[in-house]
């Protein structure tokens, strides 16, 4: 094959043929001689270096070990394969049609590149594309010149690039694994089922991010307190992987055991605080900490650098809760503050992270009125106004982040499902007719309220037994609550001391300190916390069987 006819057009290739020209005419080099630092390193004993045009090409082509083809021509008719490119694909006849005569060129996809080529007079390159019998190559078009224009060609040269190919590939299954690795630790570390509180309807949904930088550490919970009483979390670690997930973990449970001690949601985020920097104090870390109340029809909430709970109220109007009230978590040193927001009865909250509202081409405040919107025309479950929310987000498999979404319901009961939700409140004023005047309240409350001869009494009980602690250790005002929801009676005592309550064994010689101990026996749970301004409450829940009221 005469390879003269073409000259491949590759970048240089006209500067080099200009310069060798202008070398050639060059009036220093006329005369024969050469200049004085070259003629210093040249001697007789130095061997002749033929030129580059000298070679011959086909030898040259023939034996470097890349794959070359030449084909010509608008149907790239094949000129000529070199040794390596045979054995890699067998012979290839020459002067026959690409499209026949070189087929692993078309299951690369390769021949209307071979067009581009041509159309352009441009080099075009495409990496690692696997051939048949599984090497993986770097293919590389180079448009080639000719006298005749319809003689015009293309030399393909081919890199073999499967060790690298390889690597990769084993590299990627890495990623992968590592990614199915967080992600089985972030869900395994949410919880399976959320608690569903008397009060609310709650869901929440958690969508990890597409690649494998994307899975961080977003979480949530939900935590009842007792006393009718809901926590509601959610977090997000910052960082990525595994790290991330463990971290959160970490978190989510210190939330639950300091939830238990039922402070305000302020002093929560303080203990997270100094936690986080324990854990790690490079890891920060975002969250919001609040308790629904069903008394107070309120959200008592304190924040650490997380974005703003989210509340559409009955008539669609949606209120944005106050910006943060302290720093992130692992920042160590602030001081954190609680505040509050309504949530009445038809109300709906919304806790979610940064995934769902942040975009790279949009601010941030944008987003969150984004959701807001959103949220205003959301209607149905809580499940399916989480659903409506992410995809108005646009977050799908592939999203660049993970995403968290807490939804919570306080829905507005009517008929025959509102006679379940019953409230009844006494103040009581002290004296020695406070208690008498109590357990005739109780009485008449759970009577109305129709349940069984047992539970009432039980009931009547408890009420005496924790106003009888409230006169005998607390402070005026003082206030007895009874509440009934489809699934417990709750008895609540207030006073103005803030001193809590426990459990002890009392001796038979004692005269006291045999009322909670009481309680505790004949009531399902019980518990105590401190209320804001000061004061406590002290709490007992009996269960209800499906059958009560």
């Amino acid at each position: 094959m005469n390879f003269t006819r073409w000259s491949a057009r590759l970048p240089g290739t006209q500067r080099r043929a200009a310069a060798r020209t202008d070398h050639a005419v060059s009036p220093d080099r006329r005369d024969g001689s050469v200049p004085v630092a070259r003629a210093e390193r040249l001697t007789d004993d130095t061997p002749s270096v033929p030129a580059l045009d000298e070679l011959p090409a086909r030898e040259v082509l023939d034996r470097i070990p890349a794959l070359v083809a030449l084909v010509h021509g608008p149907d790239h008719r094949v000129a000529y394969v070199n040794d390596a490119y045979t054995a890699a694909f067998g012979a290839r006849p020459v002067g026959e049609p690409a499209r026949e005569a070189l087929p692993e060129l078309e299951a690369l996809g390769l021949l209307p590149l071979l067009d581009q080529v041509l159309r352009s007079s441009k080099p075009r390159t495409v990496k690692s594309r696997k051939a048949p019998g599984g090497r993986s190559y770097t293919f590389t078009c180079t448009p080639v010149d000719a006298p005749d224009d319809k003689s015009r060609g293309v030399l393909v040269f081919a890199a073999d690039v499967t060790d690298h190919a390889d690597a990769a590939e084993r590299l990627r299954a890495s990623e992968r694994e590592q990614r199915r690795t967080a992600v089985t630790l972030q869900r395994s570390l949410l919880p399976q089922e959320l608690e569903q509180p008397d009060d609310l309807r709650i869901a929440a949904t958690y969508q990890p991010g597409g690649t494998e930088a994307a899975v961080g550490g977003d979480w949530y919970d939900v935590i009842t307190l007792g006393g009718g009483r809901t926590a509601l979390v959610i977090g997000d670690v910052m960082g990525r992987g595994v790290r991330a997930a463990a971290v959160m973990g970490q978190l989510r449970t210190a939330v639950r055991a300091y939830a238990r001690l039922d402070l305000p949601p302020h002093e929560v985020l303080q203990l997270l605080d100094g936690l986080a920097t324990e854990i790690d104090a490079n890891q920060i870390a975002t969250c919001v900490y609040a308790v629904h109340d069903p008394n107070e029809g309120r959200l008592v909430y304190a924040s650490a650098g997380h974005l703003p709970i989210l509340v559409r109220d009955e008539s669609g109007n949606v209120l944005r809760a106050d910006e943060p009230t302290g720093p992130p978590l692992g920042t160590g040193g602030w001081m954190h503050a609680s505040g509050s927001v309504p949530l009445a009865p038809g109300s709906t909250a919304v806790l979610y992270t940064d995934g769902l509202v942040e975009r790279r081409d949009a601010d941030l405040d944008e987003g969150i009125a984004a959701l807001a919107g959103a949220l205003a025309g959301a209607t149905g479950t809580p499940q399916v106004i989480c659903d409506r929310l992410l995809r108005s987000a646009g977050v799908t498999a592939g999203h660049d982040d993970d995403v968290a979404v807490l939804v919570l319901q306080h829905p507005a009961r009517t008929g025959p499902d509102g006679e379940l939700f019953r409230n009844a409140a006494l103040e009581l004023l002290g004296g020695v007719e406070a208690a008498p005047r109590a357990r005739a309240f109780a009485s008449g409350v759970l009577t109305s309220w129709r349940f069984p001869a047992d539970l009432h009494d039980h009931g009547v009980l408890a009420a005496s037994e924790l106003v009888a602690n409230s006169l005998q250790h607390g402070t005026p005002p003082m206030r007895l609550r009874l509440r009934r929801t489809d699934r417990r009676l709750i008895i609540e005592v207030t006073d103005g001391d803030d001193h809590l309550p426990r459990r002890r064994r009392a001796e038979p010689a004692d005269e006291a300190g045999r009322g909670i101990a009481i309680v505790a026996t004949i009531a399902s749970s019980w518990g105590s916390r401190r209320t804001p301004g000061g004061g406590k409450a002290v709490w007992c829940e009996f269960a209800l069987q499906k059958a009560d009221g």
